[in-house]
């Protein structure tokens, strides 16, 4: 089959590493890169290092508000559908290139599987929140990564389509760890102590946008008693520097470029705690067994918050810096994301499916 796949932003080019891998041992997998993320160090050096193949397409659809962005990118898809004509398009995750490719090729009647389906974080003031249900309503495969994102489509009434295959997260992370320890030197080049230092990212609109609440987290970093590693996103550097709270940072506060994927999984692996707003660092921190401080009220991952590996304190100096104290000490249940084989999960339903409906189309 002609499988187009679509990515645009760093989760989306780590989780289609492995799966890419599985598709082309069968089938003809042309890459479509939005552009959605187009810094090289939030880009290039993944399929650099992730030795995902050179993509196909590449949309140059850069920033915007969302609705320019998911617009660009829905009409220049499109125009690749047309030409290309897919038996099957495939989606990751929540972001704008995910919506937008959705539903370029569902206007087309394309069939589209949608990795990671049934995520809900029950807010809908978030623009992710919005983009996975919308996908998930258009998909006709429904990959999921754990059974609560198959129970949550089922009280949504989806139920056809729905397989659970557990997390390509997993996947990535078993086949980039070894790597990662034989390659990386950022902690020695950064002069840390292993286990002695927090690493940090915020890059969520609710935080990067409200100068309140960059404040809050920021004044929790200064405080929380450890070295806080903070690679910026450069959505996070310009509220940083519009709010002028760059120059409020403090010694303990270091800010440095965003990381290659071996880079950021060598430094959160041995690392003290983890602080974040994204929801993959969420699970890739459970998985490690790093306990992870949620700058955020709510998380689309549950399952990280069993045993307190993972808790939620929105922007709230006072509750980051509680967090930050606390000690866990209980085990994590590293099976809850699968066994690391989801991508070859993911490629036997599509060769699956197709064979019973001939190729999808």
């Amino acid at each position: 089959m002609k499988i187009i796949s679509i990515v645009g932003a760093r989760p989306q080019f780590i989780k289609c590493a492995p799966v890419s891998r599985e598709l082309r041992k069968e089938h003809e997998e042309i890459l479509v890169h939005t552009g959605q993320h187009y810094d090289p160090e939030m880009s290039d050096i993944f399929f650099e290092d992730l030795q995902i193949p050179k993509p196909d397409y590449h949309l140059d659809v850069g920033s915007g508000s969302h609705g320019k962005q998911t617009g660009a990118i829905l009409e220049r898809v499109e125009e690749v559908l047309l030409k290309e004509i897919p038996n099957l398009v495939l989606v990751y995750g929540d972001t704008n290139s995910t919506l937008a490719g959705a539903l370029a090729a569902a206007k087309l009647h394309i069939p589209v599987a949608h990795v990671e389906a049934g995520l809900r974080s029950f807010d809908r003031t978030m623009p992710e929140e919005i983009n996975r249900i919308v996908t998930d309503h258009v998909s006709n495969l429904l990959l999921c990564p754990t059974q609560t994102s198959v129970h949550n489509l089922a009280k949504e009434g989806i139920t056809l389509g729905v397989h659970m295959v557990g997390d390509v997260m997993v996947d990535a992370l078993r086949h980039n760890a070894i790597l990662a320890e034989k390659k990386s030197q950022i902690i020695k080049e950064l002069g840390l102590k292993k286990g002695n230092y927090f690493v940090a990212t915020v890059h969520r609109q609710s935080n990067t946008d409200d100068r309140k609440n960059l404040s809050a987290i920021i004044e929790a970093f200064k405080y929380s008693g450890k070295t806080v590693i903070f690679p910026v996103h450069p959505r996070t550097k310009k509220y940083l520097r519009e709010y002028g709270l760059l120059n409020s940072l403090s010694d303990t506060i270091r800010c440095i470029e965003p990381l290659g994927y071996f880079d950021m999984l060598h430094l959160m692996k041995h690392a003290k705690k983890i602080l974040t707003d994204s929801g993959g660092i969420q699970k890739e921190a459970y998985v490690m067994g790093i306990p992870c401080i949620t700058l955020r009220e709510n998380t689309e991952w549950i399952e990280t918050l069993t045993g307190g590996w993972n808790v939620l304190v929105g922007a709230d100096t006072r509750k980051i810096l509680a967090a930050v104290m606390a000690d866990v000490r209980t085990t994590t249940d590293n099976t809850i994301f699968g066994k690391g084989d989801a991508a070859k999960r993911i490629a036997e339903v599509v060769k699956e499916t197709g064979n019973k409906t001939r190729g999808f189309l």
